[in-house]
């Protein structure tokens, strides 16, 4: 009895030692698989299909928030290559200038409205004048890009209440503010497209330790 206990024993352990060879190889195929699908899916989208006709699509003009600096500057230029009307925000006017100087040189049929506006104090006036125009132009496109983080790497217990809602403010309250102002038009028209910008610190890197308030408000 012993030993044919023994012998049931090893045979299961056999077994099982067989399972786990088969089904883990098994499960990272079909994870590797289903990442290769995706990786085809993202190079058809971006590289193979046609292109589309944003103004006729969406609308004549956009609105881009943070537009004076990396992404939202970025973001500005191609639309103006796509020949869309843009409207600049920014808190920095001098800033703005520059930007409108420079796409204009490259793109002199461009037509270009600023709009100043420090989304982390009092956005009344700016929210309006983003308002007023999202109803009286052809806004088809807005860019939420707006953003700001720690002036350097701290522990959440070390960031003051004054930054972290500063934080919240220009990260999240601005850019519900911002599209509820501009939606309003697009419903109207009823065509539009809002792309809300966000970060790989709130994705690739879990909490992103010593900036975790920006992670959230930009995951």
């Amino acid at each position: 009895m012993l030993r044919i206990t023994k012998r049931n024993m090893e045979h299961k352990n056999c077994d099982f030692q067989l399972a786990v060879f088969i089904i883990f190889p098994c499960l990272g195929l079909i994870l590797t698989f289903n990442y290769f699908i995706s990786f085809i899916t993202w190079i058809f989208k971006m590289c193979l299909r046609s292109e589309k006709h944003l103004i006729k699509s969406y609308g004549s003009w956009a609105i881009i928030t943070g537009a004076t600096d990396g992404i939202g500057k970025a973001f500005a230029y191609q639309l103006a290559h796509r020949n869309l009307n843009l409207i600049i925000v920014s808190r920095n006017s001098k800033k703005l200038e520059t930007v409108e100087n420079e796409i204009k040189t490259k793109y002199p049929h461009v037509q270009i409205k600023t709009i100043t506006v420090d989304f982390s104090g009092d956005i009344t006036v700016g929210l309006r004048e983003i308002e007023v125009l999202g109803r009286d132009l052809d806004v088809g496109i807005l860019i939420n890009n707006v953003g700001i983080t720690y002036p350097k790497a701290m522990f959440f217990h070390e960031v003051k209440e004054e930054m972290w809602m500063k934080i919240v403010s220009v990260n999240i309250e601005s850019m519900m503010r911002v599209t509820k102002g501009v939606l309003c038009g697009m419903m109207e028209r009823k065509k539009g497209m809002i792309v809300n910008v966000g970060s790989g610190a709130g994705v690739l890197v879990p909490s992103h330790p010593l900036f975790t308030i920006y992670a959230a408000t930009k995951a």
